[in-house]
This record gives C-alpha cells, structure tokens and sequence, in this order.
C-alpha cells in the first residue's frame, strides 16, 4: 500500500472511531440564561420579579433520560444567585445541586455553568431559586425528562405536552419578605394564586394558555411551585388521568381534582372530547379560611363559546386529601427510566437498618422566629458544608449529628440554631418517620433520591404502626406531605453519596431553619461512588485558597 492510501485509510478509521465515541455518548442540551430583575404585574400590581432571558415564569427544560443538561447561568441580580432542580437525582454529583449547603453562589456578575445528567430518570420537575427568598420573585420553570424511544410508556402518546406552574404569590418583593422573616416575623397568607404566572381576568378578554384539537388527549404536567400553600386543581367538565408523580409510572386512576402540595408534580391525561369551547383550569388554595383561586383558559381549536362562569368546586378538609393519598399506586408492570418493570425493586422485603425519626417544631430563639427539626433549626453557613467535608476540614464549619434518631423528647421546646447535618451510612436501607405535631400540613423533600411514601395517618408513630405500611405498590416519589398532628413514613437507600438536603418545602419555614443536610460518603472514596469535584467549581469561605484534596479514584 502507497504512503498516501495508508494515511487515508488511517485518517478514515481515525474519523469513524471519533464519530462512534460521539454516538455512544449520551445527547448534550445547552442553555445560556441570563438572570436579571424585570418589571412584572401577575395580580395586576407592578412589582420586581426575577426574569431567565426575560421570561416569567422561566422557559422549560425539555430533556430525555440520561441527557446531559448544560446550563449557563449569569447572574445580573444585586446579590449572589443559586438554581436549584428539584428532584434531579444528581447520581454521585451533589456538585450540581444548586443549594448553599453544597455549591458556592454566584456573584454578582459573573457566571456558573451547571453540568449533570438526568441519569436514569422519568417525569416532571421543575427548577427555582435557592438562596435567600429569590423563589418568592421568580426565576422558576418546568423540568421534563422524556421516556427514551427504546423505553415502552403505558400510555399512548398525547397530542401535545403542557406544563403547568401553580403557586401561591405575594405582590410584596423578595427582599421585603425576607426583612420579614428576618426580623423574626411570619409571612401572611398569600394575596393570590397564579397559574404559568398568570391569572385569568375572567371577562371573556382572556387568551387561552393552551389549545386542544376535539378528540385528541393531551398531556399535563403540574406542578406546585409555590411558597407554602396546598392547592386543589381540576379542570371544568374534563376527568384527569393520572400516569405519573414525581418520576414514577403510577396506576391510573381517573381524578375530578387534585390536591398538589408544596413541591409536588403530577402527569395527567385530559382528552378533548367535551362540547367544543373555552374551559377554566383551575387552582385554589386548600387547608385556609380565606379561598384565593386562579383561572386560565383552555381553548378547543374549533371552540365557539366562552368559559362557563360556573366553576367546579374545590373538596373540604384535609381527610379527603388523605384518602386521595391513599389511592395513588405505583404502576409495578410499566417501565420507567430502565427496561425493567418498576415493581421487579421489591423494597418491602429489605431489612430496614436504620429509623430516623423527625420531628418539626417552632419558637422563639433571642426574640425572633425559627422552625426546626428534632430541636435543631439550621442556619446557612459562608463554606457549603459539602466543600468543607470535601478539603477535609469538617470541623471548621460543623458538627455531624447535632440531633439524635429519636425525635423530640416530650415537652421540650429548646431550639438550637447551629449547621444540622446527619450522617448516614452508605447503601443503608432507612426508614425515616416525619411527625407532625402542628396544626399545619407540611410538605417534606429530599434531594437526590426518590423514596417510597409507604403510609401516612393521623396520631403518632410507634414500631407498632409498621403493619399498616404499603410494602408493595408504595409510590417512589421525592416529596410528601404530612398533615396537621399526623406522621409519613418513607423507605430508601441510602446509595447516591454527596451532600444531601431534607428540607421543608414551605418556603418560611425552610428559610429560617427547617432542614438538615444528609452527608452520604464513600467508604473507599471511590469514583464509582462519587464524582470528585468539578473544574471551575467557585470556592468561598475556608476553603478559598486550599490546595485540592487528593482526586477520588477507581
């Protein structure tokens, strides 16, 4: 062979070789967001709000599993800025959580390009802003991850796919609730409720947020994106279908409304197959005296009549939503993110080998407001508590185990404010008790696993209360609710290592201390259980200026 056709013959394989590692890498999705403030008047009064490339609410994410998400965030806000995306995994990469307990914020400024891979994952999200009350602005958005084409869905595919943002909204800014809650006083109720940040007039003025063409089934994601509020939400003359919750296939049950919780992500079905004209959404807020509801209109593609003024009612007390809880059922046969059928995971066989019991409570701490958690209410600290453990030096920033597994003693009512950080053992399959003693409903979140909700009820926990657990078809999901003096229980692995939050969703109450930081280590810091820290990862606080720590291997 000549000198030149063995060069080409090199330079073909050379090429094809590149194209296949090209191919066999999963897709890249990249986003440049410059975050900025904006006039906006959602409840018809001009206010600050916080703009993603002069969106509000911010523009969805519309990814597959196992996509690779690049996001380059700029922030142009007067204070430093974290996104975080609720319900991604993050599977051995907390570094891209977007929480100040494991990410440095972006200065004002500058700019921080988040890297991570919706690995292994189904369903609807949604993303938002984690420091300080930003969330209360803006700065939100939805988060779908897609079934892969090779991945069967148990369902037919919808015409279309929509998402829907509900959350309860104050016409007051980020900054003059913060000083709020600073200065040791609660927020008030609401002063509305918005749907995709809109509320209807309801004057027959009103476009439409979707449109549906007769007889064809569409797909909807909502999601409760708000401060603190429960809300119901249902659609006129239109049963909803439930197929997903918070990444899992569940059993398909028809629904005339839906109570979402703080937090919370539901996929429905709604088929246009009613007379041909306008019809409300609807979102109402639940569990308060005062009702706050919002409208938006949807729109059949050959529709010739107004919305009817005569809305579906919302249900009464928190016993329905409690029932309504006890319906949902993970779908054992259908295929989530992997070939394999969800329920081949039988989690009910599996010795539990650790209870931790949580107990959320209130007070006062030198004349101000602090929620907590089994005594302890967490306070921020300037180093993320993950770059601390990373270079080493803990100490320097907090202590493990500041609570106990136990709960709150009875009677007692000492709120420590101090970093509430837990340890827990690597691949430890737990079971984790929320106890409820308020009259309040909470909403609970763990970040980078999903759970099995397997009970709530009223009363309190006792080992006893295990036999009514769902061991079977309980609902992997990330988020869960517990009503006024009632418990949940949830089970899981702990087997995804990094910086973990468990936090209330309730915005205020999150705010000023009622959440706690899970530390999940590598026994043999080991890549193949965590990912070491990413180039270009901003440093603050002690570890400013440190050497890097010895890299994780194989």
């Amino acid at each position: 062979m000549g000198s030149g056709l063995f060069l080409f013959a090199l330079l073909l394989c050379l090429s094809t070789a590149s194209l296949w590692t090209v191919r066999a890498e999963d897709p890249y999705l990249f986003f440049t967001w410059k975050v900025t403030y904006g006039t906006i008047s959602p409840l018809g009064v001009p206010q600050q709000g916080i703009l993603i490339n002069g969106e509000f609410p911010g523009p969805n994410i519309n990814s597959t599993t196992n996509n690779n998400v690049v996001v380059n965030v700029f922030n142009h806000l007067d204070e430093p800025f974290l996104i975080h995306w609720s319900g991604i995994q993050h599977r051995k990469n907390c570094w891209q959580d977007g929480l100040p307990g494991t990410t440095c914020p972006i200065p004002v400024g500058t700019n921080f390009t988040y890297h991570f891979q919706v690995k292994d994952q189904i369903g609807s999200f949604f993303y938002y802003p984690s420091t300080a009350m930003h969330r209360a602005a803006g700065g939100f958005g939805g988060l779908r991850i897609n079934s892969r084409l090779l991945i069967p869905v148990p369902y037919a595919d919808p015409e279309d796919d929509y998402t829907v943002l509900i959350g309860d909204w104050y016409t007051k800014s980020h900054t003059a609730l913060r000083q709020l809650l600073d200065s040791g006083r609660t927020l008030a109720r609401p002063d509305g409720i918005l749907i995709n940040g809109k509320n209807a007039k309801g004057d027959g003025s009103d476009e439409p947020l979707f449109t549906m063409k007769p007889e064809k089934t569409y797909k909807y994601r909502i999601c409760n994106v708000g401060l603190r509020t429960s809300l119901n939400f249902r659609i006129q003359n239109h049963p909803m279908k439930l197929v997903e919750m918070e990444g899992s296939h569940v059993v398909q049950n028809d629904y005339q409304s839906l109570d979402v919780h703080v937090g919370q992500c539901f996929s429905v079905l709604v088929t246009a197959n009613q007379e041909p004209r306008d019809y409300y959404m609807v979102a109402s807020t639940r569990f308060m005296k005062t009702i706050h509801m919002s409208k938006a209109v949807i729109r059949y593609t050959n529709g010739k009549g107004p919305a009817s003024s005569d809305l579906p009612e919302a249900p009464m007390g928190w016993a329905w939503s409690l029932n309504q809880f006890r319906t949902f059922r993970w779908n054992l046969t259908a295929s989530a993110a992997r070939p394999n059928p969800q329920g081949s995971f039988r989690y009910g066989s599996i010795n539990i080998t650790r209870t931790i019991k949580l107990v959320n409570s209130f007070g006062n701490v030198d004349g101000k407001l602090r929620y907590a958690i089994n005594g302890v209410s967490h306070v921020e600290t300037e180093t993320p508590l993950k770059l601390a453990e990373y270079f080493r030096v803990p100490e320097k920033v907090f202590k493990y185990d500041t609570i106990t597994d136990e709960g709150l003693p009875e009677g007692s009512s000492t709120i420590t404010v101090a970093p509430n950080v837990l340890n827990a053992t690597y691949r430890n399959f737990v079971e984790i008790i929320f106890e409820n003693h308020e009259k309040r409903l909470q909403s609970w979140h763990l970040n980078g696993y999903s759970f099995f909700a397997v009970a709530i009820e009223p009363g309190k926990w006792s080992p006893e209360k295990r036999t009514n657990y769902n061991l079977l078809d309980a609902v992997s999901r990330h988020t869960i609710q517990v009503f006024p003096k009632s418990w949940a229980a949830i089970l899981l692995t702990f087997d995804n290592c990094g910086m973990w939050n468990l936090r209330s969703e309730l915005t205020e109450n999150r705010y000023l201390g009622q959440q706690l930081y899970v530390s999940v280590l590598s026994p043999a810091l080991s890549l193949r259980d965590e990912y070491n820290i990413p180039d270009r990862t901003l440093l603050c606080g002690v570890v400013k200026g440190m050497p890097l720590p010895k890299p994780y291997t194989i």
